[in-house]
Order: C-alpha cells, then sequence, then structure tokens
C-alpha cells in the first residue's frame, strides 16, 4: 500500500473513532448526530488554533532563534541548496541551543516553514550527513506532512480530552437512568484514546519513512541520511532526559524522538519507526542506485 493511500486509510479511521465519540456524547445530551456535529465544531476550533499559532507555540516553546546566512552559513546555505532542489521556497531556518543531535520543521506549509537544526546536530556532522537531515526535513515540508500529523495529533488529543470527560456525561447528562450509559462511558473513556494514539502514531511512522525515502532521493545520497541518522540515534539516546513532556507532545515533528520523561500510556508508543529499519531501507536504497558502492562509499 502506497505512503499516501495509507494515510488516508488511517485518517479515514480516525475519523471514524471520533464520529463514534460523537455519537456516544451525543447519546448522553440529547441526540447521536448533535453530539457529532458538537465533535466536528469542537475540532474545527482547535485545528484552527493549531494552523495558525503552532509554528510560534514550537518555536518559542524551543526557544529557536532564527539565522541568517551570517549567522551560519553552512546550515543556511544548506539549507538553501536543498531547498532549491527541492523546487521549495526559502524557508527560515533556525538553531536552538540543545546538546542532543536532532531537527524538526514546522509551519502551515512551504510558504510558512522554518527547519530547524540543534547545536548539537551541527557540531555532529559532516556536510554531506547535514544535507541528508536538512532534505528530510524539506521533504515533510514539500509533502505537507507538518500540517497532516499536526491535525492527526489535534485530533487524537481532542478524543482523548473529550472521552476523559464521558463519566461527566453518563452522571449528568439525561439518560443516567441505568446502568448502559455508565459501561458505554467508561467502555469509551479507556478504548477511544488507546485506539486513536495507536492510529497517530501510525501515521506519524508512516511519514518518517517516507520523508526519509523522499529525502533521499533528493540528494542522491542515501548513505549519507543513513549515518546521519545513526549518529542521531546515539546523541538522542546518550542526551539527559528532559522532565517537559510539551517535549513528548512535539515528538511527532522531529527527526527523531527526544529523550523524555514518558508518562502513563504515552510511554508505550512511538512516534517514529526503529532507527535500524530506517537505516537498512536507506541502504536497500543505496544498493539499487549503485550495486558495487560497497567497494567506495566512505559510510560504510
Amino acid at each position: 500500500m502506497g505512503a499516501i493511500v495509507r494515510t488516508a486509510v488511517l485518517f479515514i479511521a480516525l475519523a471514524g473513532l471520533f464520529a463514534l465519540l460523537g455519537a456516544i456524547v451525543g447519546y448522553f445530551i440529547a441526540e447521536f448526530w448533535l453530539g457529532i456535529l458538537i465533535m466536528i465544531g469542537f475540532s474545527v476550533i482547535i485545528n484552527m488554533y493549531a494552523f495558525f499559532f503552532s509554528k510560534k507555540r514550537v518555536l518559542k516553546h524551543h526557544k529557536v532563534r532564527i539565522i541568517t546566512e551570517a549567522d551560519d552559513p553552512r546550515l543556511y546555505n544548506t539549507v538553501k541548496r536543498t531547498a532549491e532542489k527541492a523546487g521549495l521556497p526559502m524557508p527560515q531556518v533556525g538553531i536552538t541551543q540543545n546538546a542532543a543531535p536532532n531537527a524538526f520543521a514546522t509551519g502551515r506549509g512551504p510558504k510558512d516553514a522554518a527547519v530547524v537544526a540543534t547545536s548539537g546536530l551541527l557540531a555532529m556532522l559532516n556536510d554531506e550527513e547535514l544535507e541528508g537531515v536538512m532534505a528530510h526535513e524539506l521533504s515533510h515540508v514539500k509533502n505537507r506532512d507538518i500540517l497532516v500529523m499536526s491535525i492527526a495529533a489535534v485530533i487524537a488529543g481532542a478524543i482523548a480530552f473529550v472521552a476523559s470527560r464521558l463519566i461527566w456525561f453518563a452522571v449528568l447528562g439525561g439518560r443516567r437512568d441505568n446502568g448502559v450509559g455508565i459501561a458505554i462511558a467508561v467502555l469509551g473513556w479507556i478504548t477511544l484514546p488507546l485506539a486513536a494514539m495507536l492510529i497517530q502514531m501510525s501515521i506519524s511512522r508512516g511519514r518518517e519513512f517516507a520523508a526519509d525515502k523522499d529525502g533521499a532521493k533528493l540528494t542522491g545520497k542515501p548513505l549519507a541520511l543513513a549515518s546521519a541518522l545513526r549518529h542521531i540515534e546515539t546523541g538522542v539516546s546518550s542526551a539527559p532526559v528532559h522532565k517537559d513532556n510539551h517535549d513528548y507532545a512535539d515528538a511527532h515533528m522531529w527527526i527523531e524522538a527526544p529523550a523524555v520523561k514518558k508518562s502513563g500510556f504515552s510511554g508505550l508508543f512511538s512516534t517514529h519507526p526503529p532507527m535500524e529499519a530506517r537505516v537498512k531501507r536507506l541502504e536497500a536504497m543505496a544498493d539499487k542506485m549503485d550495486p558495487y558502492r560497497s567497494q567506495r562509499d566512505p559510510f560504510l
């Protein structure tokens, strides 16, 4: 199944959960259709907020400094060259002071994008590896993955928020005269956020695989990206664990999920595919591009 089709199927499943939750809310307050309309309205509001303000929030939260060519010619010009190759407008380029090697992209789309690298990433990677990482992030921009993953995260978060309050709907709603409502509320409270989170994480993992592939195609150097991912995995895993769980909420944006203190069910899910699987796919791409690469490739 193609990446786009798979993402579409997962979004349909996520929308189905959303509609089901709306119907459950409607069961308690009046009519099924009214509950669905309320959920749709709630979703529109929070998605509009995410669409217009998430970039500003993310840049501020991670203390990103937007740079010019004079501030860091290496990073700025790497992004500029790669954006030109991809046929994209020049995005904003930012640096955040973080020893863990990592990078992310944010913004509504290609005309409102920012690409950010940590100071640890710039210190660790060579030029070709850095180019591979920036190509990965710009592939997210070109494919509008930032918007896709943000919507998935917002919908999953909305499902979790409303589902956690189903018990109150059951107790205070007009259909509290039997135990059926309580049973439905408890079942929805337990299962719907779990299912929504699983779908959201699956969407995120699929888009990471796609960005690896498209980024490697853009540079023509899949092994440079594979080498960068190995360095990033080592650096992130050895970095101090952040206690700020807002970092985990933003985990889907990074090229590798940051090391954070996870709590509850969140520690059971992964926003990213296993690094070994990502590297193997890139190595397979390199084999197809050049069957004799092993005789001369510096990244082996």
